[in-house]
């Protein structure tokens, strides 16, 4: 058995994981703004504390990690949904007795659906994941593109608008500052004035619900109109880059598959790429990060 860790911008889950990509047991939780405030001491902690109770149920042989941003020799170098910079997370871990590797979260996540999920038929796709930013990763003749000594492929900070929002990257109008899922949550809460207690099942239902008759039927259509277009902007630049046979989309996006997958497929427009979510849903980067 091995333990693979998913930490996101705005949560962390643990599962242990069989030989055959099954995930046997998961726990996780939302980070609270107090945990953030010390976020690598509320980091260590819960792992040490569940993968410590984990270790006394199976026989647990390795430990990975799939973090938001850059790793190496078991070193965050940067994380920025997590405002983390060169911190020794491995070596924080030391106490567990079990050797960890880590890795960007996107490729972990494409990982996992290359070899078990959406991308397993595959020889040359690219994957997305869409939650707090974006992330990505491209295969080809079935190998994970590598480049340099730390991770590569960052889709999330490609430029889709000239001058457009800052990004905490340090450019401006890079395409998760307009197509990642919190991004588009966010703009639909705005504009139809609700507070950030409307979770994404709440958002869902309100797209999925969405009528001419409606009240705000204009007001959802616009920002659903809006992300379809920068996503899809985004997502054909990489096709004409890296001409896939699949786009496989994974993160939170696969929650609102139905209200806005045949909506991206319709704009994409290419009936020669199969446009797919990832089959493991959020599980694809527990799963991947011990691959």
């Amino acid at each position: 058995m091995k333990i693979g860790i998913d930490l996101g911008g705005s949560h962390i889950a643990i599962g242990v994981v069989d030989n055959e990509g099954r995930i046997v047991e998961k726990i996780e939780k939302r980070l609270t703004s107090k945990e953030k405030k010390n976020l690598t001491k509320s980091i260590v902690d819960y792992i040490i504390e569940n993968v410590k109770q984990f270790k006394d149920k199976y026989k647990i042989t390795k430990m990975g990690m799939a973090i938001p941003g850059k790793a190496k020799d078991g070193v965050i170098i940067d994380s920025g949904n997590l405002g983390i910079e060169n911190y020794p997370i491995v070596e924080k871990l030391q106490e567990l007795e079990l050797p960890i590797q880590i890795r960007n979260d996107a490729k972990c996540a494409a990982l996992a659906e290359n070899t078990y999920g959406c991308l397993k038929e595959y020889n040359i796709s690219i994957f997305l994941t869409l939650g707090t930013g974006i992330g990505g990763a491209a295969f080809l003749n079935d190998e994970l593109l590598k480049a340099g000594s730390a991770e590569a492929y960052e889709f999330g900070h490609m430029v889709i608008e000239k001058n457009g929002i800052p990004c905490h990257c340090g450019r401006k109008g890079c395409f998760e500052r307009y197509a990642s899922m919190k991004v588009f949550k966010n703009n639909l809460r705005k504009a139809l004035n609700v507070d950030e207690t409307t979770r994404g099942q709440e958002l869902f239902e309100i797209i999925r619900n969405n009528k001419p008759e409606n009240k705000n039927y204009q007001i959802v259509e616009d920002v659903v109109s809006e992300f379809i277009e920068d996503l899809s902007t985004g997502i054909l630049n990489l096709i004409k880059i890296f001409e896939p046979e699949i786009v496989g989309i994974g993160g939170s996006f696969v929650f609102f598959e139905e209200v806005l997958l045949p909506r991206l497929r319709e704009k994409i427009n290419r009936e020669d790429i199969k446009i797919q979510t990832a089959i493991l849903g959020n599980d694809a980067g527990i799963i991947g990060a011990i691959l």
